[in-house]
């Protein structure tokens, strides 16, 4: 199941091109680790954890299947992380299930293919419920210890991921509560650090919008990543909470029974196990409660401090809920009856999840899959000698870097005319930013041009509402074409010519 994942969220590397926030990842992982430590102070400080891995990453190269590969192998490792957490609660008929629901969603071929860390939240998330899955069962220092890292290990894959925790206190016993507060607090102090640097950095955010209670409703799709898709495993996922709830027995989870043992060895290890388990273990209501908590808590918090704090309910912060999902959908068709009828509505399940979101799988695999597709741009830019090329944001300029006439073997200076940067200022980004250091005189620099392409994230529209088209406006330039590419935000490409006179 682990290798499915993989090759489902792999197999769309490379078809969909690079994203404005995959770029992002392309810039940081390509500067020194004092350039990096330089950006972290300000902007992206609580992507440092990710950024490094990334820095050493890329040393091998920063083609488009190198560097969404980690991803997809993120989504390996979860897939097969849910293997073991549903034997530990069911079955391995429910851990299978749950890595072949978790393949089939269409959200895994979105972040399992994306240079960005939320695959990585997804695999760290069912690691810290497996550990401590593993640390009730025995409830000894080490397996504490592991638990303990493996919260750390959520908290420094992204500063949102740590909305999986709340779950995990409601599998607290009086037993283990200490020990368990210990670990997670231990775990918890990377989130901190972050949660500190990315709060003295929030105007890098100021872009995301207030949304209101009503979003909600579209959770179930976000973590999918298709309408038909999340209302098909929402709703057995709430289904299997109900049967996990009304459970009488944890049968994966249950100890020997000592009374049944045949020799003394045997009665002793049984005796033994007897004594490790704790009751919140053998409580399938305490886990209902847990897994429905990491699937519901994390959008339900997110919007809290939305409106608390400042606005940060971005849908790709969620996608840590996934294997939740489709682990509860994967234990109500484990439940489902006796003998091979819950084979049967397992296959049944994954069957109508991959069709339910067959369609979003494919649309995702197109060029355009990550909603913004520098080589359409660059194919839309029809230069003549002595164009020249101004962005409405300068940061858009590292696509048109990675994407440009070079990419494909050709020369932009020579046989495949390509407009003359007018405003840039040196090869490198801001080593503060993804921005580049541009001339701010528009007028000046395009002195002496009769055409310019003009570039902008966003829809038409968009343009109004930045300045640098207005500046080429003001400049004495009007638009005679623009072109915008299918989806939002998208990219918009303009050619702008000189007024008469």
């Amino acid at each position: 199941m682990a290798v499915l994942a993989a090759g489902v969220a792999f197999s769309g590397s490379g078809a969909a091109t690079l994203n404005g926030d995959e770029l992002a990842t392309v810039s940081a992982a390509t500067r020194s680790v004092a350039g990096l430590w330089e950006l972290a102070q300000h902007i992206d400080g609580h992507f440092l954890p990710y950024y490094l891995f990334m820095h050493v990453w890329a040393l091998a190269g920063t083609a488009e299947l190198w560097l969404r590969l980690p991803s997809a192998l993120a989504i390996s490792a979860a897939a097969g992380l849910l293997v073991a957490l549903g034997r530990r609660l069911h079955s391995t008929r429910a851990g299978v299930t749950a890595a072949a629901l978790l393949a089939a969603l269409p959200s895994v071929s979105y972040y399992g293919a994306f240079a960005r860390p939320y695959a990585f939240t997804a695999a760290a998330a069912v690691l810290s419920f497996w550990a401590l899955h593993r640390a009730l069962e025995r409830p000894d220092t080490r397996r504490w210890v592991a638990y303990g890292a493996t919260v750390a290990l959520v908290c420094c894959t992204h500063l949102f991921a740590v909305l999986v925790l709340p779950a995990h206190l409601l599998l607290v016993r009086r037993e283990t509560l200490a020990r368990m507060l210990a670990a997670l607090a231990a775990g918890c102090v990377p989130a901190l650090v972050l949660g500190l640097i990315g709060y003295g950095e929030r105007h890098a955010i100021s872009w995301i919008p207030q949304r209101g209670p009503d979003v909600l409703l579209l959770f179930s799709k976000m973590a999918a990543g298709a309408a038909e898709a999340g209302v098909l495993l929402f709703t057995a996922a709430l289904i299997g909470v109900a049967l996990l709830a009304t459970s009488r027995k944890n049968r994966a989870a249950a100890p020997p029974d000592p009374r049944r043992a045949t020799g003394p060895a045997h009665a002793t290890d049984a005796a033994r196990a007897g004594q490790a388990a704790s009751p919140s273990v053998l409580s399938p209501a305490r886990w209902a409660g847990a897994l429905l908590g990491w699937l519901v808590l994390p959008p339900l918090l997110l919007l809290a401090v939305s409106h608390l704090v400042m606005p940060v309910y971005v849908d790709r912060y969620l996608f840590v809920t996934a294997p939740a999902l489709a682990l509860l959908a994967a234990l109500a068709a484990a439940q489902a009856g006796r003998g091979r009828v819950p084979v049967a509505v397992c296959c049944a399940l994954v069957a109508a999840s991959v069709a339910a979101g067959a369609y979003r799988h494919a649309e995702l695999r197109e060029e355009n899959g990550r909603y913004e597709s520098f080589p359409w741009a660059v194919a839309r830019i029809q230069a003549r000698p002595g164009d020249a090329i101004v962005y409405g944001q300068s940061q858009i300029r590292a696509g048109f870097d990675y994407y440009g006439p070079a990419y494909y073997g050709l020369d932009g200076y020579g046989t495949v005319p390509w407009p003359d940067d007018v405003l840039r200022l040196g090869r490198e980004p801001a080593p503060t930013g993804f921005g580049y250091r541009e001339r701010v005189a528009v007028a000046g620099a395009l002195r002496g041009r009769e055409r310019v392409w003009v570039v902008w994230r966003g829809a038409k529209s968009a343009g109004d509402r930045l300045d640098r088209v207005k500046e080429v406006e003001d400049a004495g330039y009007e638009l005679e074409s623009s072109w915008h590419s299918p989806d939002l935000p998208g990219l918009t490409v303009a050619l702008y010519t000189r007024k008469d006179g």
